[in-house]
């Protein structure tokens, strides 16, 4: 789209040239305490498209948090051309408290595009796709892992879009995951607007990884760069390897209950048979190896110590993009 000389966001007039932050919210806490989500807005002289960074959809993802944190406290968000709108932190709710949902028990990613007059989760959902998402070009969303499930840095896109294989590739994670789109999820309301939109996983909830953190502040910028909004002032490295794009994947499962120590580790490609890890008693009367029921890659381990039998312990391709 044509981006206009002036952007209206959330009754805030912003022009080529200027910065603003402007408060997002929707509601106060019980306590009266008025709870503001900061939108951070940067516009160049030059115009150009428009990215909407976003992050902590799940209140509990501070990884994704601290990715888009570090993309404005660097100055990264502030592009040569164009525009970039930043919200570190749209569950505000849900991050104070370290917890996934929102108050009202909703998962806010299953609850777009919302309604102006449902429930807190369901308000906020529309107020970001009415008085936001409709000013994007490109929208790159952070996520993580949940609970002690360690994902593999890995860009999420759907099949057969070449413009979003384009830009996955640009980003350069070592994972490009196919999969479809979730119903009422804010990547489905996306595709529906006709935005595409790169979806992040890598690392697990309560938890901050420098290697993703990395990952994810380069493949922003190496977006940026293709999208010639880079500013001077940043470099886009090259990825050190090819990404490798996973068509097909199944979740390895708990047999037994016990204490759970992984053996492989994230990103490693492994053949039918290989020992991925144990599963023990803490008196010692058995030791389980779990192993790998095909060839793949490992790009998700379940780190807790203590797991249930059908848990989910590993999640292993099984099809490759040649």
């Amino acid at each position: 789209m044509d981006e206009p000389d002036i952007l209206r966001i959330l009754g805030k007039d912003v022009g080529l040239g200027q910065s603003a932050k402007v408060n997002f919210n929707v509601a106060k806490l019980h306590t009266q305490n008025t709870i503001d989500v900061p939108v951070i807005i940067e516009r160049s002289k030059k115009p150009g498209p428009v990215v909407l960074i976003t992050a902590g959809i799940h209140g509990d993802e501070v990884n994704g948090v601290e990715i888009v944190r570090q993309i404005i406290s660097k100055g990264i968000n502030k592009p040569k051309r164009g525009t970039i709108i930043c919200i570190p932190v749209i569950n505000v709710f849900g991050f104070i408290h370290l917890d996934r949902l929102f108050p009202d028990g909703r998962d806010l990613n299953r609850v777009f595009p919302g309604v102006s007059g449902g429930s807190l989760a369901s308000r906020v959902a529309n107020k970001l796709v009415t008085e936001i998402l409709p000013h994007a070009d490109l929208v790159l969303d952070f996520h993580t892992g949940g609970a002690d499930r360690f994902n593999s840095a890995h860009i999420r896109i759907t099949k057969d879009d070449d413009k979003l294989e384009e830009l996955a590739q640009v980003f350069g994670a070592p994972f490009i995951f196919y999969s479809s789109n979730i119903s009422k999820s804010f990547r489905k309301t996306c595709q529906k607007a006709g935005i595409p939109i790169l979806l992040f996983e890598g690392g697990k909830s309560s938890n901050i990884d420098n290697t993703i953190t990395n990952i994810g502040v380069n493949g922003i910028k190496r977006v940026l760069y293709h999208l010639n909004m880079l500013n001077r002032n940043f470099k886009a490295s090259q990825a050190k390897n090819p990404c490798i794009c996973l068509l097909e994947s199944k979740w390895i499962r708990a047999k037994y209950s016990g204490m759970f120590k992984a053996t492989v580790i994230i990103n490693s490609e492994v053949k039918k048979g290989d020992v991925l890890g144990n599963i023990t008693d803490p008196y010692g009367s058995f030791n389980h190896f779990v192993k790998a029921p095909n060839d793949g890659y490992i790009f998700n381990i379940n780190e807790s110590p203590i797991i249930y039998q059908g848990d989910a312990i590993f999640h292993i391709s099984t099809k490759v993009k040649a």
